[in-house]
């Protein structure tokens, strides 16, 4: 598929280094996207459910099929083979860009690296354009390595901070080696900037500390513009990703970045519609006034901003990690509950 519109997403691609993803696995606003200039897109839990209840004419039909086809299969089984297909589906749109779809392993595996690695390895097997996204857990990190080692392109996700983009560029770093050093792979490095947002607003809210109006808003892109010039200081081979898109500084401040914008589809059709100028603004900096108050009002951005502000042992606690999981984790459970209600409808 060509692009045919020249829009402020389609400019970015055009005239800079930046590239954008779709942050869905929906046909239809994949469709859209690649239009715009996307070569990629992603899937998680949550996004799998929402795609079900907007496609589902589309894809209820094929949740009985599924079910049919196997007496024995468990409504987990039948969960996992939707994902794998709508991701498959996905990728195939892809193909004419040499855009990759990343599938994410199951998050109940966050602590079990021989799972994610198991189920790594099937996911990549499912269409040449795949990769696997790997939550940057203590787990998670161990199993991006022995994907990379594998020759498998990794997603690291349910990653927010400079100290868990160093650890995961490190951990394919170390499985390229292990591969003889070869140069093959695509991977990324996602930091969810809306997220890491989300969760310093409440940190700082728990605390009883009152903030500027907007400066949290500056978190997730000063980790972004932080870890960036660590990776190329530091010869990383891993391409930084921006996620969870909450305002338009996700897209405007780091356009020009040699990095991958995961967006989500109305924030496209948003930033389509915008008059915000297509300028490389990547290396301006983080406002210095937000910084500080960051840096002096919230530790858990300190803790998210410096390099060596946590260790690998505490990605697991850290709070934005934990409400991510917990939400991907209902998400997942809310997606068996809907194969449930195919498998054994309610009879009341």
């Amino acid at each position: 598929m060509a692009v045919t519109t020249r829009s402020p997403l389609h400019e970015t691609v055009a005239t800079t280094a930046t590239d954008f993803w779709n942050d869905s696995c929906s046909l239809e606003e994949l469709a859209y996207a690649i239009e715009h200039g996307a070569v990629g897109a992603t899937s998680n839990p949550t996004i799998v459910g929402e795609v079900l209840q907007k496609e589902w004419a589309l894809w209820s039909g094929r949740i009985g099929e599924l079910v049919a086809e196997s007496r024995a299969a468990t409504e987990d089984d039948v969960a996992w083979r939707l994902i794998e297909e709508m991701a498959v589906r996905a990728s195939q749109l892809l193909l004419p860009v040499h855009g990759r779809l990343s599938i994410q392993t199951n998050p109940k595996l966050y602590r079990d690296a021989d799972g994610l690695v198991e189920q790594g390895l099937h996911f990549a097997s499912l269409a040449p354009n795949m990769q696997v996204k790997v939550p940057a857990t203590r787990a998670g990190i161990a199993a991006i390595e022995e994907l990379t080692a594998h020759g498998v392109n990794v997603n690291a996700t349910v990653c927010f901070t400079v100290p868990q983009s160093l650890a995961v560029a490190e951990a394919v770093e170390r499985g390229r080696e292990r591969r003889g050093g070869a140069d093959d792979l695509a991977p990324v490095c996602t930091i969810m900037v809306g997220r890491l947002d989300d969760w310093l607003e409440r940190a700082a809210a728990k605390a009883g500390t009152l903030l500027t109006p907007g400066v949290v808003n500056w978190s997730g892109i000063a980790c972004v513009k932080r870890a960036y010039p660590i990776y190329k200081e530091r010869g990383y081979r891993t391409r930084l990703l921006a996620a969870a898109y909450r305002s338009h500084l996700h897209w405007s401040q780091l356009i020009g970045g040699d990095i991958v914008l995961t967006i989500p589809h109305k924030w496209q059709v948003l930033f389509n519609a915008s008059d915000i100028d297509v300028v490389p603004r990547f290396d301006d900096p983080v406002p210095q006034d937000a910084l500080d108050e960051l840096q002096a009002k919230v530790p858990e951005f300190r803790r998210a901003y410096e390099p060596d502000g946590m260790t690998v042992d505490e990605f697991d606690s850290f709070g934005a990690t934990v409400r991510t999981l917990r939400g991907f984790i209902a998400s997942y459970q809310e997606l068996v509950a809907t194969v449930r209600d195919v498998m054994l409808p309610n009879p009341d």
